[in-house]
């Protein structure tokens, strides 16, 4: 398909798969901002030389690299975007140039190689510069080649908003640009719109927007997320640390990432917020930029959330053979188009580096039997222009020969398949391969920590180094498994159908097939009549569930009209429970030594078994349950007989936890919420409804604790093993101090 390339669309930007024939700006229909990534400069050559030396072809890498030095110009009369033509254009010069000294060295090819694409990227580096130029440092997103910014002849300047990741994305090419040629101003504009972009960020969230105006730093948009318009933002702090070495974008990563984890992490989903107010959802879709954040999370060393959200993608994968441009959270299609983005299969690449688990493999293989399923045409791949339909876009972007080809060669290679150490670089958002000796090259940069006023996190937020994959996963395939294995029935294997109603005419004006006080969000036939009814089921990061309708999703207008009805009972039902229920929050102490009843925690309370507002508070020692959920009978019943059992939410309801428990002899239990970094000063305390059976039979007191309330128990039970705890009506505690955001180690310090 390189071979394609040539043939058939050299010298244009990209190939045109189902025409045979290359894309040249100008002669074809616009396709508005999609094509800014043209500048008639040869895109696809460019940005996939470095493709070429990982699949072993050094000898087509050669060929290329002097069809670039003889063929491309870059001073075409073209407004293109900043954003793409640095990662595709400037990141594949730098990624050639990279990998042909690299060759060089080696003795064999490249021997007449003398840094020409280097010279290429600073020519094109001291292009793009002046669209830096305003007040705030971040840049116009798009620029003339030829004429700059703001002349009449240069038809752009106009411009007053980017998007954060358009600004955000440009400190590896930039700093590589500098630190290959000494010449320091590249990477002192890249620092500077960085630091413009953390100084305005949202101060109470720590989130940003998606787009902001250049020139008064004010947020456009001001929804969150990790996927289009931000991704690569939070991507490339990550990485400037890695590369560079500078231990400010690290701290302004980690400060994002438990952000990130806090408010837009809802395992396995991953939802946009207000950055305003976080804990409001701002959308009921995702789009697939996000499906790179796993790998992102793998670098960090955060394996757990990764295989969640790669598992959940991969099971939308699975459904409609690709993965739709948006979907909705019940996984139906909201944006059919899929242009063959590789990101999904970056975080595959990236999660079987880091587990070792063969099941990723067999991931990769499903990527390319699809590909070659239902993308391959006789002169390409083309992308989908609906996944629902199988039907093509005459459309093969760049970045399917740069990334694509590049990861699932990669998942599939041993170390001897590739002739240089791929552990030696590092991959650009375009997949493009820097060196990590950069980090000591050309150091003239003066290293501000500009970082201020971030928020204090968990000490383990702030380790110094990259992680060693070999020590954080001991290539344990289990490991993976075990968390894949509850999220294998998160998308249904089937999309949803209309269905024929035979009763029509019996159900005009009559209930709805599922009345509000009859749901169970464990029930998965009520699951798909709500469904039916265009009904979507979002479970939000501090444990509430929220219900959407949408009418157009629903398998008819009957079933939509259903719907509206159920919402209207759902209401009506929700504010009949709260005035009935308003139940107060209670307390958890910790009354054993060296607490002595000063650390008190926040926890909400039950709707089933002991009243601690009408009965005696109940004390005793603590043990955790086994299995930890609570979810099937105890396998240690000795070890709570008598005690406080801790168990962790999910995979069955609050009731079902309690019963298991009192059946082990347990006097009490405090369910642990499983998602990790909540805390009741930032989500608002909820009451354990019951299984919408009768309860009676549930003798024992049940409060729920946040993470972050919950880990300083078991942080006490590693530090002294016997723990023991009061479970109490919070308003008849006589100690006023309440302690619910201070870590167990700085208890100590205080010496409480």
């Amino acid at each position: 398909h390189f071979r394609a390339v040539y043939e058939h669309a050299y010298p244009a930007d990209e190939l045109m798969p189902l025409t045979c024939r290359g894309r040249v700006r100008g002669q074809e229909p616009s396709r508005g901002d999609v094509d800014d990534a043209l500048g008639k400069f040869s895109l696809t050559l460019i940005d996939s030389l470095d493709t070429l030396v990982v699949l072993n072809k050094t000898k087509e890498f050669e060929d290329a690299v002097r069809k670039v030095l003889r063929d491309v110009n870059l001073d075409n009369d073209v407004v293109v975007s900043v954003f793409e033509t640095n990662i595709r254009v400037l990141g594949g010069l730098l990624g050639g140039h990279s990998l042909a000294i690299m060759l060089k060295e080696k003795g064999e090819y490249m021997q007449w190689y003398n840094d020409e694409l280097l010279q290429m990227a600073k020519q094109l580096g001291y292009k793009l510069l002046p669209a830096f130029n305003t007040t705030s440092g971040l840049p116009y997103p798009r620029i003339n080649l030829k004429f700059g910014i703001r002349k009449p002849e240069a038809r752009t300047g106009t411009e007053t908003d980017t998007c954060t990741a358009c600004a955000g994305t440009l400190i590896l090419e930039f700093a590589a640009l500098s630190r290959f040629t000494g010449a320091t101003i590249f990477e002192e504009y890249a620092r500077k719109a960085l630091d413009f972009l953390w100084e305005k960020r949202q101060r109470s969230s720590n989130l940003v927007g998606v787009t902001i105006n250049i020139h008064t730093g004010d947020w456009v948009r001001k929804d969150s997320g990790v996927g289009a318009g931000i991704d690569s933002y939070y991507e490339y702090l990550l990485k400037a640390y890695v590369l560079l070495g500078d231990d400010s974008f690290l701290e302004r990563f980690n400060t994002h990432y438990d952000a990130i984890m806090r408010y837009i992490s809802q395992p396995p989903l991953l939802l946009d917020v207000h950055i305003h107010k976080p804990m409001l959802n701002a959308r009921t879709w995702m789009d697939a930029l996000l499906a790179f954040f796993p790998g992102l999370q793998v670098l960090k060393g955060d394996i757990r959330p990764a295989i969640e959200t790669h598992e959940m993608l991969y099971q939308v994968i699975k459904k409609h053979n690709f993965l739709p441009e948006a979907f909705t959270t019940d996984f139906r299609v909201h944006w059919a188009q899929h242009p063959l983005r590789p990101e999904f299969a970056e975080s595959t690449y990236f999660l079987y580096k880091a587990t070792g688990d063969p099941y990723y493999l067999e991931v990769g293989k499903t990527l390319i039997e699809n590909l070659n399923k239902y993308a391959r045409v006789p002169c390409g791949f083309a992308a989908m222009k609906d996944v629902r339909t199988g039907s093509h876009e005459d459309r093969m972007d760049s970045f399917f020969l740069a990334e694509m080809f590049k990861y699932l060669y990669l998942l599939f290679a041993d170390k001897e398949d590739i002739i240089f150490d791929i552990e030696d670089y590092i991959f650009t958002t375009e997949a493009h391969l820097l060196p990590l000796w950069l980090s000591t090259t050309n150091q003239s940069i003066s290293k501000k920590n500009t970082t201020s006023e971030y928020t204090e996190l968990d000490d383990s937020n702030f380790d110094w180094t990259c992680p060693n994959t070999q020590i954080l996963f001991p290539n344990d395939p289990l490991y993976a498994q075990s968390i894949r294995e509850p999220l294998k029935n998160v998308v249904d294997k089937s999309c949803p159908r209309g269905i024929i109603r035979v009763e029509e005419s019996f159900r005009s004006g009559a209930k709805p097939p599922l009345r509000a006080r009859d749901f169970m969000a464990t029930n998965p036939e009520h699951l798909e009549i709500l469904k039916k009814m265009g009904v979507s089921l979002i479970h939000l990061k501090d444990g509430r569930v929220q219900l959407v309708q949408h009418a157009i999703q629903a398998a008819s207008s009957i079933d939509a009209e259903d719907g509206l009805r159920f919402m209207q009972e759902m209401i009506e039902l929700s504010s009949q429970q709260q005035k009935e229920q308003q139940l107060p929050p209670r307390a958890v102490q910790i009354v054993s030594h060296p607490f002595f009843g000063r650390v008190v925690l926040t926890a909400g309370p039950a709707q089933f078994g002991l009243d601690l507002s009408k009965h005696k508070e109940t004390r005793g020692f603590v043990a955790s349950s086994k299995p930890y959920n609570g979810c099937s009978e105890l396998t240690n019943p000795e070890a709570v007989m008598g005690k406080i059992a801790l168990i962790q939410r999910g995979q069955c309801m609050f009731a079902e936890k309690a019963r298991n428990i009192q059946n082990a002899g347990a006097i009490g239990g405090i369910v642990i919420d499983d998602n990790e970094g909540s805390s009741s000063d930032t989500a608002p305390l909820f009451q354990m409804a019951g299984d919408g059976k009768d309860t009676d039979d549930i003798k024992i007191p049940m409060l729920f604790l946040f993470s972050k309330e919950g880990s300083i128990i078991l942080d006490a039970i590693r530090e002294y093993e016997e723990v023991e705890v009061l479970l109490s009506d919070k308003l008849s505690i006589s100690f006023t101090s309440l302690v619910t955001k201070m870590s167990y180690r700085k208890l100590f310090l205080v010496h409480w």
